[in-house]
């Protein structure tokens, strides 16, 4: 099979027909090659400073380092720098050491991960959480945990890869993104048909930066007997008054069956946690295979605990990360660009074009702007961008010196709206 490389992107490369397992990484090195002679390899690049409003990279094929804005991190809140934070987790790692030796159930369960679970759960007025080792694996493990044959996930189109994963074992049933009545088809066709059903919906899409209609949603969803799962990744420390993400927006904290989520954004660590009623997440604990047989978290998530104290004690840092989404969304609308529906700070560039995509990634690093060109099939085709992450301490001089590389680049390569 040939792939025209001009119009490829990863997904060309997962099925090779014809081709076994060495031969499709060949022909996938080949158009890694390709990308990187275009130098449109923005993908896996090397830094050598701290994660910050700006970071130190090593381009492939320069020499020495470059200092660009950075735009893809997840660490809104900028706690990965706290110096309360990282005194908290070197407090952790002097008096417990670097591991935890052992899995959950036989010998590495200790007093701080019993706190974070319980801290991550009071966050949001639970009283039971469990832990796993990423929040990837706290929506896949759970999901393969508890979804089986004779059960149906009704997700909504654009939720997280992991939550397809988790989906593997079950049926499974797509809704049209943030598409009510499409949901409301599916849940009234589906109601005598299944064991168990849960809705899944993220609570801010990681693509789009917009918000879940959480409100109907969960309106629909109990009206028709199935559960309610939101992951929250983006929405934690980021939205809602408090920082308590998209269910405390609308204020559905008894309205949703099971949160799961990330400490490795605003949290500004590693890991992921599912909240839900005691009995079970007691569950998962003894059936969760990735959780069952995977070594515990070090003590450095002791840092944990207070980045989610430090979101009730020192909210400016919400309040400055909404500042700078303003400006930033404000001024690229602005100029023309299409920064869609986003709600969050998350901000995508829409350009729908992957070549011009990948011409615009390449165009605004060389400006000292380091974003992340995302393509099929993390989205559609149609629908390649530009996706930026806002940080609360990017200064107004950051978020300027983004904007007139915008403008020079739409000047070269004419990406805003016709």
């Amino acid at each position: 099979m040939d792939i025209d490389f001009n119009k490829a992107s990863f997904k060309d490369f997962e099925n090779i027909p014809g081709s076994d397992a060495l031969a499709t990484a060949a022909e996938f090195q080949q158009y890694l090659n390709f990308l990187k002679e275009q130098g449109h390899l923005n993908y896996r690049i090397e830094s050598r400073s701290p994660v910050g409003p700006e970071m130190d990279l090593i381009l492939p094929e320069k020499s020495g380092t470059i200092r660009a804005v950075c735009l893809v991190s997840n660490d809104y809140l900028g706690f990965s720098q706290h110096p309360l934070i990282k005194q908290a987790v070197m407090d952790g790692i002097r008096d417990y050491g670097t591991g935890s030796g052992a899995s959950p159930a036989i010998g590495g369960h200790f007093f701080y991960h019993e706190l974070l679970e319980g801290k991550i759960a009071g966050f949001y007025g639970k009283t039971d959480a469990i832990l796993y080792t990423t929040g990837y694996t706290a929506n896949s493990a759970t999901l393969q945990c508890l979804l089986h044959q004779q059960d149906l996930a009704i997700v909504d189109m654009a939720v997280h890869a992991s939550v397809y994963e988790g989906c593997l074992k079950t049926n499974t049933k797509q809704f049209l993104h943030n598409n009510l009545d499409h949901l409301e088809q599916i849940l009234a066709a589906s109601r005598e048909t299944y064991r168990t059903r849960f809705v899944i919906v993220d609570g801010v899409y990681s693509q789009d930066g917009d918000i879940a209609f959480l409100d109907r949603i969960a309106e629909l969803t109990h009206r028709y007997g199935a559960y309610l799962v939101v992951d929250d990744a983006h929405g934690i420390g980021v939205v809602g008054e408090t920082g308590r993400g998209v269910i405390e927006m609308f204020g559905l904290f008894d309205q949703v069956d099971i949160i799961t989520g990330t400490f490795s954004k605003a949290l500004g660590n590693i890991g992921g946690y599912v909240i839900a009623r005691p009995e079970l997440v007691n569950y998962l604990k003894y059936q969760s295979k990735q959780h069952l047989f995977s070594t515990t978290a070090t003590p450095a998530i002791l840092g944990i605990v207070k980045a989610i104290e430090l979101i009730d004690e020192e909210p400016v840092w919400q309040d400055r990360l909404w500042e700078n989404i303003t400006y930033l969304k404000d001024g690229l609308t602005a100029m023309g660009f299409d920064v869609g529906t986003t709600a969050s700070a998350v901000i995508p560039v829409k350009i729908g074009h992957i070549p011009k995509t990948l011409e615009a990634g390449k165009l605004l690093l060389e400006a000292g702007v380091y974003t992340n060109p995302i393509m099929y099939p993390a989205v559609s085709r149609k629908n390649a961008r530009i996706r930026m992450n806002v940080m609360a301490t990017h200064t107004r001089a950051h978020l300027d010196r983004v904007l007139n590389a915008f403008a020079d680049v739409d000047r070269r390569v004419k990406i805003t709206k016709p």
